[in-house]
C-alpha cells in the first residue's frame, strides 16, 4: 500500500464562526469522515481558529474578521471522501476562489 496524502485549501468569505461550525461539520460528517475530537479558540477580540482531528487526518478554518476572509484547509488520506467532501463544498453557498 502506498501511503498518499490529499490536501486542498482555500479563502471563503466571512460568516458568523457559529453557522461555519455547524455548516463544515454537517459536510465532513456526510462526507464519510469520522470526527475523532476539536478543538476551538475564539480570539480576545475578534477571529477564531477550529482544527478537526479526524480518523482520516484533520480539518481546519482560521477567521481574518478584519480582512472578510476565512481560510480552509483539509487533508485527507481517504481520496473517496475528500472528493465527495470538495463536492459539497463547490456546491455549498460558499464562494471558494
Amino acid at each position: 500500500m502506498k501511503a498518499v496524502m490529499y490536501n486542498y485549501h482555500t479563502w471563503i468569505p466571512y460568516q458568523k464562526e457559529e453557522k461555519l461550525v455547524k455548516d463544515f461539520e454537517k459536510m465532513l460528517k456526510q462526507s464519510g469522515f469520522t470526527i475523532v475530537n476539536k478543538v476551538e479558540h475564539f480570539f480576545e477580540r475578534q477571529g477564531y481558529t477550529g482544527l478537526w482531528l479526524l480518523a482520516e487526518s484533520h480539518f481546519a478554518i482560521h477567521t481574518f474578521p478584519e480582512n472578510n476572509k476565512i481560510y480552509v484547509e483539509i487533508s485527507s488520506c481517504v481520496k473517496e471522501y475528500f472528493n465527495k467532501f470538495l463536492e459539497m463544498l463547490k456546491e455549498s453557498e460558499y464562494e471558494i476562489d
